[in-house]
């Protein structure tokens, strides 16, 4: 099979989507098929080719002014006809629901030729970046009230999100009608899967994991009987992460092991944020930041380490946490969207609600006091992770892309729908646009 891929996101930065793609591009192409990867352009040092069967075509772009790492890509018919026609793609597979996204919705249309997308991205969940209050960078302004905790407070309010307010209801149905141009939706994991459904999702929903490559990431049951535990946080330090809480968590935990460190390691937009909360709750001097660390070494990196901590709530299955686990590292988590899959409460590890920086700190310090609970999460981590075997994976979405082909080929002919209708999505986006409104209004009309 020859395909087309459009995803908003590529190495060389490093984050799940981009590892994902990488990796079952990789070993797809082992299996005879062939890719084309497009993608932002990011300098001259992009990679411009992965293989003999796996092609990258970078895209112009421009950077979002809230968080500079989303990249608003400008289109290009020339490169699109290139990936679709020229490629002879017999499948288009979208990545995310950014503009390449949306590009490769156009070209399933304009070109008929069947699309998959995978779920990889929470976007209601970073209505943060497109809030006016990051638009505008007041959020630097915490910078410079550091030692004013009132000020930081009301800040916090501007930031604080509603999950049921209209924006992320809008997000929901915009991005859904996005998806539903697609044969089959690709789900990281079961509960993210429900998630989908819960939303209205009503194309058939195929859950495949992101894999790992678990002859890279590996590690050994670990023991644990110290006073000084090494606490380790990693990913993209960005506000939807929510890494006060686990400085907050720390903070405590350090009230009962004043030996104990944590590293936060990663980069990103919040990152200056988390350190002025290291300094408010006294701990900066006991926690590191030691900034983007290359992903050749993390195998190394996991293993140095006693227990695994994230608050995220946004994760669709969360790549940093299976490869701590796959290094043999219990875990806490929160209890959102796909984390309780890996994190399995009780298992190998701990699940907290969100925002609960207490039960996070009373949690980790049950497994470090508990010597034989310890061992045991750490063993059932490595058992978990066997379950994301990237082989296994790789073959599941192989199968996924057989059935989406299959299944586009029994509708007959697409030319009429493709010429009368390219951008239908977009119709139906503005429609579920109008109703949300409307279903605004008239809950207003009643209070």
């Amino acid at each position: 099979m020859n395909i087309a891929i459009f995803t908003d996101t590529f190495l060389p930065k490093i984050d799940g989507v981009a590892i994902s793609v990488d990796h079952f591009c990789r070993y797809l192409s082992a299996r005879g098929h062939k890719f084309i990867i497009c993608c932002p352009k990011y300098g001259p040092d992009d990679i411009k080719v992965l293989g003999d069967d796996i092609e990258i075509l970078r895209f112009k772009n421009a950077p979002l002014p809230s968080y500079p790492d989303i990249k608003v890509v400008l289109p290009s018919q020339k490169k699109i006809q290139k990936a679709v026609k020229g490629f002879k793609a017999d499948l288009i597979h979208i990545q995310t629901p950014g503009l390449l996204g949306q590009y490769g919705v156009m070209a399933s249309r304009m070109y008929d030729v069947p699309l998959v997308g995978t779920y990889h991205t929470l976007v209601s969940e970073q209505e943060t970046y497109i809030s006016l209050y990051r638009l505008l960078k007041l959020d630097r302004l915490m910078s410079y009230f550091q030692a004013n905790k009132k000020i930081k407070k009301r800040l916090d309010k501007i930031e604080r999100k509603d999950s049921k307010s209209l924006k992320k209801q809008l997000i929901w149905k915009l991005t859904n009608s996005l998806y539903e141009t697609a044969e089959i939706i690709i789900s990281p994991s079961h509960l993210i899967r429900e998630e989908l459904v819960q939303h209205g999702v009503r194309k058939p929903v195929e859950v495949v994991s992101n894999g790992m490559d678990l002859k890279v990431f590996k590690g050994e049951i670990k023991e644990f009987s110290g006073k000084a535990p090494k606490l380790l946080h990693v990913g993209r330090i960005s506000y939807e992460k929510n890494c006060e809480v686990v400085i907050k968590a720390f903070a405590l935990i350090l009230e009962h092991f004043p030996e104990a460190t944590l590293d936060i390691v990663g980069d990103g937009p919040a990152l200056e944020s988390m350190k002025i909360e290291a300094r408010q709750h006294d701990v900066y001097d006991k926690i590191k930041f030691p900034g983007f660390v290359a992903r050749d070494t993390l195998p190394n990196v996991y293993p140095q380490y006693d227990l695994f901590l994230t608050a995220s709530t946004m994760e669709t299955q969360g790549l940093v946490v299976l490869e701590s686990m796959a290094c043999g590292l219990p875990c806490v988590g929160v209890n959102s969207f796909a984390l309780p899959e890996l994190i399995q409460d009780g298992r190998n590890g701990y699940i907290v609600e969100p925002g609960h920086h207490i039960d996070m700190a009373q949690q980790a310090m049950k497994i470090l006091k508990d010597r034989d609970l310890y061992r045991s999460f750490s063993e059932q981590s490595l058992e978990i992770a066997k379950e994301h075997d990237i082989g296994n994976c790789a073959l599941k979405l192989e199968n996924t892309y057989k059935q989406a082909i299959e299944s586009y080929k029994k509708k007959g002919p697409g030319l009429l729908r493709t010429i009368t209708d390219p951008f239908g999505w977009a119709r139906n986006a503005a429609a579920v646009t109008e109703a949300a409104l409307s279903d605004e209004k008239k809950d207003k009309d009643k209070d």
